[in-house]
């Protein structure tokens, strides 16, 4: 009853504007060894010279915003270049992109290319007929293609020295800060905070001085993803998964990590909203910081033109402790059999994770560009670099990024709900004992993910 009731205080105080800036940029929000294929290139080419149609399940085809419009520039730009690939895509919320994938391969009809949250992709390698990504081409096809691409992220996802679904929207926490509101509560713009306790005191300052809400981490994310939950824990030299893909929550660096989250909210540096209210404020000139994914980045620069300075920072660490943050966002996996339709869904993943397919990500969506030397080519991004600097402190993140951790089993999207929902939030916006409920949920997971 309670919840229902946040909830509906909170679509009263957004404004219809905010809101939609919120769903936009939470809609963008909300996973390597060789291969001794035998096949030729000679082979290869000649599977996707011949007609042939894939489906691809994505959550940003089809929604009325820069991700919709992104995917669909993908999807044209592809076809110029494979006019004999057609591809049937299909939308889906992100938050029901598993059940989906698990209906539709029960009734006989997966996708063949689906793109997949980090957050619900190792539930999807338990219970869906991924065909990974990397035993498709040649060695020599995935080699060359894969050469430019970010080789930190790409262990970071393999799962047994095998690449499985390739990261495709990807995009890591930063802070986000409203310049103006800085100069107006007497702080100095140049100078952002880089460890949480000067957000708490930068945010502080501002409520007191500017007129405006200060800071608010968007742990509580709407589309279920922990992947700032694993941030912060990490950060504070914690794990949220233990090695044994079991919960690591309910230990001191993790207790500690949320329990600054709570102060955070309990001091007053940070409103007890959720990350939709929060994104609304934040792009409404309403709030002086947002700790939260560059997924969003295009949506709030879009949002902020003509009102506010904004600018973007790292991730904020603990003290002297070093920041961890983790990627969140998602991958490209492949479900179909048919060796035909396997080869041109190979085409359209490495279209997509091109030099021109991330020029259009990065441009068009605001994801970051997963190969390097983009931010530096004339040909490619360099200009949308050299004019726009807010993804920089993203990308000078992303060689160290920690990797996603998923909880073990096909329960494990079920975990990550339960921890969000009944231990996350309870903690940050209503108060509730940190060691206490971190301690009950963990025993709760445990139970889900089946060891007693």
């Amino acid at each position: 009853m309670h919840r229902k009731s946040l909830a509906h205080r909170l679509r009263r105080s957004v404004t219809a504007a905010g809101a939609l800036v919120a769903a936009t940029a939470l809609a963008a929000v909300a996973a390597c060894g060789g291969s001794s294929r035998s096949d030729t290139a000679a082979a290869t080419a000649s599977a996707t010279d011949k007609p042939v149609t894939i489906s691809f399940l994505s959550y940003n085809y089809g929604t009325p915003d820069i991700g919709g419009q992104g995917t669909q520039a993908l999807l044209d730009a592809f076809k110029k270049e494979h006019p004999n690939i057609t591809v049937k895509p299909q939308g889906v919320a992100a938050a029901d992109v598993l059940t989906k994938l698990q209906t539709d391969t029960a009734a006989g009809d997966p996708p063949d290319v689906a793109q997949i949250g980090w957050s619900k992709m190792a539930a999807a390698y338990q219970l869906l007929p991924i065909v990974p990504v990397q035993d498709i081409p040649t060695k020599s096809d995935w080699d060359t293609s894969m050469a430019g691409f970010n080789q930190h992220l790409l262990s970071a996802v393999a799962v047994g020295g095998k690449v499985k679904a390739v990261p495709y929207t990807i995009s890591i926490p930063v802070i986000y800060y409203n310049a103006d509101l800085f100069k107006k509560a007497g702080l100095d713009p140049n100078k952002p905070p880089t460890t949480v306790d000067e957000v708490k005191a930068d945010a502080l300052a501002i409520k007191s001085k500017a007129d405006a809400e200060g800071a608010y981490f968007a742990v509580v994310d709407s589309g279920k993803s922990d992947y700032l939950t694993q941030s912060v824990i990490a950060s504070n030299g914690g794990k949220e998964i233990g090695s044994d893909g079991m919960p690591s929550f309910d230990q001191p660096a993790a207790v500690s990590a949320l329990s600054a989250m709570q102060d955070l909210t309990t001091s007053g540096a940070q409103p007890a909203i959720t990350a939709t209210s929060a994104v609304a404020a934040f792009a409404a000139g309403k709030l002086g910081m947002l700790v939260g994914s560059t997924a969003a980045l295009a949506s709030i620069k879009k949002a902020s033109t003509g009102k506010f300075e904004l600018r973007t920072t790292g991730f904020p660490s603990f003290g002297s402790k070093p920041a961890a943050p983790t990627y969140s966002g998602a991958g490209l996996a492949v479900l179909s059999k048919d060796k035909d339709k396997q080869q041109a869904a190979w085409e359209f993943i490495k279209f997509l994770t091109s030099a021109e397919g991330f020029t259009i990500i990065t441009s068009k969506i605001g994801y970051l560009p997963l190969r390097p030397e983009l931010a530096t080519d004339p040909k490619y991004l360099q200009p949308f670099f050299a004019s726009n600097k807010l993804l920089s402190p993203a990308l000078a993140q992303l060689d160290n990024v920690s990797p996603y951790r998923s909880f073990a089993g096909k329960n494990a999207s079920q975990a990550v709900v339960a921890l969000q929902d009944d231990a996350v939030e309870p903690i940050v916006l209503r108060g509730a004992d940190p060691a206490k409920t971190l301690s009950t949920v963990a025993s709760q997971v445990r139970s889900v993910l089946g060891q007693k």
